[in-house]
């Protein structure tokens, strides 16, 4: 399951903003997708999801793309083209506002993060740019508090299980030498198997390995 949402970036000129595309693998928690542009439309939003669709080699029938109700995502151009790809299209269930979770996450990491610009952005360049580079940061640097800590690229390509099983090696050898230092048992550092869209969702609405 992959999650999408647009968020607003701000411009150097008052009252215009860029608009920021990204798709969040919902297990792995990478950014598979990402564009900025001058306009929210379902023409951006199917070009991005065919091109992260192709780049990622997703096949017809495995994939379920999920997104809130707003009007790019259920663009008639949208649509069609998840049909075309053989991607089943998902939306927030009516009148609940906090039902894309993780891309709602992800977007507050990256108007929190500590080398988001003080100052708007002077151009779409320059927006592309920063986004180029918080990408690079967040898929390959970030330890994710969701995932055991690991980098959403190491879980993604599945080197997440050997670093955990290492992790908790070092955390085993510690408490043995110095069990003085230790009130419980080691944090949980088995990989995290299954991923829910929501508390409460149906059955249809997770994400896994396979």
């Amino acid at each position: 399951m992959w999650s999408w949402d647009i968020t607003y970036l701000p411009s150097s000129v008052r009252g215009r903003f860029y608009y920021l595309y990204m798709i969040i693998d919902v297990w792995s928690r990478m950014i598979v997708g990402w564009a900025v542009h001058e306009s929210e439309s379902g023409e951006h939003a199917a070009a991005l999801a065919e091109r992260a669709c192709r780049e990622h080699g997703v096949e017809a029938g495995v994939l379920t793309f999920h997104s809130d109700n707003g009007s790019p995502m259920k663009a008639a151009t949208m649509l069609a083209t998840l049909q075309m790809l053989g991607v089943v299209p998902s939306f927030s269930r009516p009148r609940v506002s906090d039902d894309n979770p993780f891309s709602e996450s992800l977007f507050r990491t990256v108007k929190y993060s500590p080398a988001y610009p003080s100052k708007p952005f002077e151009s779409l360049e320059a927006a592309r740019t920063w986004v180029a580079s918080f990408v690079d940061w967040y898929n390959c640097k970030h330890l994710h508090s969701g995932i055991r800590f690991v980098t959403p690229a190491d879980r993604h390509a599945g080197r997440h299980v050997e670093i955990l099983e290492r992790r908790a090696a070092v955390f085993a050898e510690a408490r043995q030498q110095h069990p003085e230092r230790w009130t419980g048992a080691i944090r949980n550092l088995d990989p995290v198997p299954v991923v829910t869209l929501h508390s409460g969702g149906d059955a249809g609405r997770e994400a896994s390995a396979a």
